[in-house]
């Protein structure tokens, strides 16, 4: 029979704080009176769900009574009796007849049930499986009950901790040991350092759901953020294999440094950005915790200014065995949409149009469409995982391994990424205060991708599949090896699989190797050291190959080859010191100690051109000529101290304040050291007398805080020193035949008054959860204001340099957030689950001190690469200026652009503001619906108010060079007096940039659609397996927008600067995914 807590007993046991109740209710159910006598007694009932009489209607008026006399006067007439274990609980449990009581004296079982870290649990619920006899734990942990059937099994349960089953099996005495679980009020999550109850929280801390990572085909763990917390925004930008998420936590707070959160798996810090957990393989993840405010993430100090995700993986879990895990899926990836092409005989119109009559003649009269250009780019790509994982643990020692791989190959030929991994969690008790862990993990991967943000004549793939001719073939007649050349004068041109060709052979790959140990002794109660050593080893390797015969291109260069080696190697050291006590109603928990973090950078690379035309040899050996033989090498160093303290009072008053203070080698002397302090504190409203007699509010808990946080991601190692190039001489030539090098001019100018970026962040906060938790909400509102923006700012001509990097400017961030949980339908059978989540930010540039106007985003060579985006004081970053287009003039055929200065000239001084990358909101769905084992979940994703430029359009509609274009340009202007949309063909007027190539990039995503069922069965038993569980997955299934182009969610850049801008981008993807998960 299933045991619940109405809401799990506080810590502290030892003091009795009762008085006297007073108590008036008239004709209410039980289930009601129990949570006004909770209040007003300062005790939390235990009881089983299954109780008879909890519905019985009780009618009560009693003044200044002792509590005794009060249970016994609602329960004299109902089939329940209580007993009081503590003086801050009391077990409700069914009247026994005498003959019952007569046989439960016959056996008993007793024992005591401790946490992971051996700390007695408080309050766990000991039952025999299938009946409601049960009892719970006590202040030490123990517990003592009479069993009564044959065969019995004790069930370990409670909030906050994984469900435990132990066959009795005679036994007298069972001793248990039970997993933390991330659910709930009383959940234990990460903090930074540390761990505590989610309800105790002073601070703006989301965990990740981690339920569906068994049914979603993803080889990112950040993807899983996606949709799912308020205030994260991950967008996919890019649908090449391995790309990953782009994820901003509370909006951007700089220019030139890096806006990715910093990511720390179980403890150790792996840097900022998608390579930082690419090793990573989401089926090993336990937990995921974000910390979005100053006063949760001050703790990582000069790294955590945009945010600090916190992964647990997973490890052996002490009762239930050894437990054997594969999971696989298989399914295929297609480009989400296509666009429909001129065919020939309205190609060579057009080419009339636009003035190319000569081409035309040019061209014999039997060309035909020969090419679908379209399916000759894209196919069907193949995604592919295969993860296995064993684990075990007993109260001396646990481990997990877990190995996989992993394969996709993308939808554009020669695109692919490949990832293998493997992750073993260990740790033993060696004595009753000393345990020694050993994380280690080590992945290898291997990707490659094609020329995107470049038009059709420099190798851009996306938009030469659809400029290119029909015509055209892929093989040269005349020249078998090389690719189609002859477009009949038109120059530039080149097919998509010829721009594929150029980086077919090229190859990116890494391998990284995490390893960790940790020393942790119990010095007395409560006080506790930690000892950690981490090592980060990072080797990547870059290899390019221009094949010298089939591309152009490689024709030209004849051919080259370069290869790039580097390796990084990272020594992390933390030693922690933490402190826990408990007296009455107080609580303290006390943190203090060092981290230390060593960086040993290396590089090498070398290239050659000429190369071999008849293929007998690859790489730099079939080259002749050498290219630049480049070497590079540096170190930095980051010492830190940190501390906290979090005190809480009767689980009702918080406090706490935390400290970094960080020393980094990147800065000059008298700037090396930045100190990052916040402080929070919270209100449990809740647990006021005067909101006790309102039953359906379970939690209500007001926050706020504030804390300082730094950025160090835009300081190179060696940011602050002066460097110069170096002048090497061609030894070939006899007057350097003897040379050697010599040190050359000033490259960048030193700046010792360089510092971090600093930001301060206020966050105050509600958190609510009503009707027995069914229903939880979360409302934030923040104001985030960064100072010290690192800037590279031109220098005047005159200058050494031509620029100078230095703390440059100011910006805020402001923002609102709510999630919301609720429980729709819990039945035995029937299971209805929603998660939704909706956030706002508003992102302002307040001041930069030189320069004031900066241009960023050049992009098409229709437009001169002309910048879509500028960046000033006053105005948020990513927003687009130019010209206001009003239409085509039906007279002429052009685009009237706004004369807003009202001289009669179109001119620089009529450009303005003509969109914004930034949406107004963005919002995350979840439902998740189970019926028996059958189970539907499904992530609708959207954003709303931001715009995309359509770079990529620019080039399909341009209609001035003679490439091939989308079947848009039928509805060109022709003759005086058409009303249109699409101006005349020709020239390159029509191509400013303009508010004609600005959309509306909002949207509204099915991103996941899973249905699985979980098949357990008495039969499986006997093949030694748990369960099996078949799924199938669709992603990014429909989308519902306005927007034009392949997809809104895509991004050609990822930088802050210029976001939105959509140009010759990798289209993403829908997929089509089988899988199965087994447990053994």
């Amino acid at each position: 029979m299933k045991w619940v807590l109405a809401i799990l007993v506080a810590a502290a046991f030892s003091v009795p704080s009762w008085g006297q109740v007073t108590v008036s209710v008239k004709d209410r159910p039980l289930t009601e009176v129990l949570p006004v006598i909770e209040n007003q007694g300062g005790f939390k009932f235990f009881y089983s769900s299954t109780l008879p009489d909890l519905d019985k209607r009780i009618s009560l008026d009693v003044k200044n009574n002792s509590l005794k006399a009060v249970l016994d006067a609602v329960f004299s007439d109902t089939a329940i009796s209580y007993e009081i274990k503590s003086p801050k609980l009391v077990v409700l449990s069914p009247k026994l007849q005498q003959d019952e009581r007569q046989k439960r004296s016959e056996r008993t079982v007793s024992g005591t049930v401790v946490d992971s870290d051996g700390v007695p649990v408080i309050a766990m619920g000991v039952i025999e499986d299938g009946t409601s006899n049960g009892t719970v734990t006590d202040a030490d942990g123990n517990y003592v009950i009479t069993l009564t059937g044959d065969d019995p099994v004790l069930k370990y349960e409670a909030l906050g901790y994984s469900v435990v089953r132990e066959k009795v099996a005679g036994r007298a005495r069972i001793d248990v040991t039970v997993e933390t679980e991330a659910i709930a009020l009383d959940a234990v999550v990460a903090i930074g350092y540390g761990t505590a109850k989610k309800r105790d929280l002073t601070t703006a801390i989301s965990t990740v759901s981690t339920e569906d990572m068994k049914t979603r085909p993803i080889t990112d763990a950040a993807s899983f953020i996606q949709g799912k917390v308020a205030g994260v925004t991950a967008q996919q930008t890019s649908g090449l294999p391995g790309s990953g998420m782009t994820i901003r936590v509370r909006g951007a707070s700089s220019i030139a440094s890096s806006n990715d959160p910093l990511y720390v798996v179980d403890g150790v810090p792996v840097g900022e950005g998608n390579y930082a957990i690419a090793y990573l393989s989401p089926s090993d993840i336990e937990s995921m915790q974000i910390l979005k405010d100053a006063s949760s993430a001050a703790i990582y100090g000069s790294r955590a200014a945009n945010g600090v995700v916190l992964i647990t993986t997973k490890g052996g879990k002490a009762g239930k065995g050894t437990q054997i895990s594969f999971s696989s899926y298989i399914g295929v990836t297609t480009v989400a949409r296509t666009f429909d092409v001129l065919n020939h005989e309205q190609y060579k119109e057009l080419l009339v149009d636009e003035g190319l009559q000569t081409i035309v003649e040019e061209m014999p009269y039997s060309l035909k469409d020969e090419t679908d250009w379209v399916k000759e780019t894209y196919r069907n790509g193949l995604a592919q995982n295969y993860q296995l994982s064993i684990s075990n643990a007993t109260d001396k020692a646990k481990f997990y391994a877990s190995a996989g791989y992993s394969d996709e190959t993308g939808v554009i030929h020669s695109t692919y990424s490949h990832r293998f991994n493997m992750k073993v969690n260990t740790e033993w008790k060696l004595f009753d205060w000393l345990r020694f862990g050993a994380d280690l993990a080590y992945s290898n991967g291997k990707s490659n991708g094609v020329s995107t943000g470049m038009g059709a004549n420099n190798g851009g793939v996306v938009i030469s599949a659809l400029c290119t001719p029909t015509y055209a073939k892929i093989w040269d007649e005349a020249n078998p090896d090389w690719y189609w050349t002859n477009f009949y004068g038109l120059s530039g041109l080149n097919s998509p699989l010829e721009n594929i060709a150029r980086t077919q052979d090229n190859f990116s790959s890494y391998d990284r190797l995490i390893a960790s140990g940790a020393l942790t002794i119990d010095i007395a109660k409560g006080l506790r050291f930690k000892s950690t050593v981490s090592m980060d080893r990072r080797w990547g390797h870059g290899y390019a190959y221009l094949d010298p015969v089939n591309t152009v291109f490689g024709r030209k260069a004849h051919g080259s080859s370069t290869d790039t080696r580097n390796d990084d190697k990272r020594m992390i050291y933390d030693n922690i010191l933490t402190y826990n006590g408990q007296w009455g109603g107080h609580s303290l928990e006390a943190m203090a100690g060092t981290s230390a973090t060593t960086s040993d950078y290396q590089s090498l690379s070398a290239g050659k051109t000429y190369l071999m035309t008849d293929h007998s040899v690859f790489g730099l050996n079939s080259g002749n000529k050498p290219g630049v033989i480049n070497q590079g090498w540096s170190k930095w160093s980051i010492m830190s101290y940190l501390g906290r303290i979090s005190y809480n009072y009767n689980s009702r008053y918080y406090l706490t304040a935390n400290f970094r203070a960080d020393g980094s080698s990147k800065l000059a002397p008298g700037h090396k050291w930045g100190f990052f302090p916040s402080v929070s504190a919270a209100w449990r409203l809740s647990g006021e007398p005067w909101l006790s007699d309102v039953s359906w509010i379970n939690d209500l808990k007001l926050r706020a805080g504030w804390g300082q946080l730094g950025n160090q991601a835009g300081l190179a190692d060696y940011a602050w020193v002066e460097k110069y190039s170096i002048t090497y001489y061609d030894y070939t030539k006899p007057e350097y035949a003897d040379a050697i090098p010599t040190l050359g001019s000033l490259s960048a100018m030193g700046n010792t008054d360089l510092t971090w970026e600093t930001t301060n962040q206020a966050n105050v906060g509600v958190d609510l959860s009503l009707f027995g938790g069914r229903l939880n909400m979360t409302l934030d509102g923040y104001y985030k204001y960064t100072t010290d923006l690192l800037l590279n700012v031109p220098l005047p001509s005159t200058a050494k340099v031509g620029s100078i990097y230095r703390n440059e400017g100011e910006m805020s961030n402001w923002g609102l957030e709510f999630s919301l949980s609720s429980t729709n339908i819990d039945t035995k059978n029937f299971y209805w689950n929603t998660d939704f989540n909706i956030s706002m930010n508003r992102n302002r540039l307040e001041n930069l001190k030189l320069q004031k106007i900066y241009y960023f985003a050049g992009t098409s060579d229709q437009q001169g690469r002309e910048s879509v985006i500028r960046m000033e004081e006053g105005h948020p970053l990513s927003q687009f200026y130019g010209y206001v287009s009003r239409g085509v003039d039906p007279q002429t055929g052009n685009i009237i652009y706004e004369d807003r200065n009202s001289d009669g000239r179109i001119t620089d001084a009529d450009k303005t503001w003509i969109g914004d990358a930034n949406p107004d909101f963005t919002f995350g769905l979840t439902n998740t619906l189970t019926w028996k084992g059958l189970s539907l979940s499904f992530l609708i994703t959207g954003s709303v108010g931001n715009d995309i430029y359509n770079a990529s359009r620019v080039e399909l509609v341009s209609m001035n060079n003679g490439y091939n274009q989308i079947t848009d340009v039928l509805r060109r202007w022709r003759a005086p007096g058409d009303v249109t949309d699409m101006p005349r063909a020709g020239g390159t007027d029509n191509l400013k940039v303009s508010s004609r190539f600005v959309e509306d990039g909002s949207y509204v995503k099915l991103k996941n659609l899973t249905l699985s069922y979980n098949i357990q069965h008495p039969s499986l038993k006997k093949v030694h397996l748990s369960s099996i569980k078949p799924y199938i997955t669709c992603g990014n299934l429909l989308t519902l927008t306005k927007y034009s182009g392949y997809d809104p969610e895509v991004s050609e850049y990822t930088s802050a600067t210029k976001m939105g801008v959509d140009w010759g981008s990798y289209p993403n993807v829908k997929t089509f995914i089988f899988g199965v998960n087994v447990e053994f």
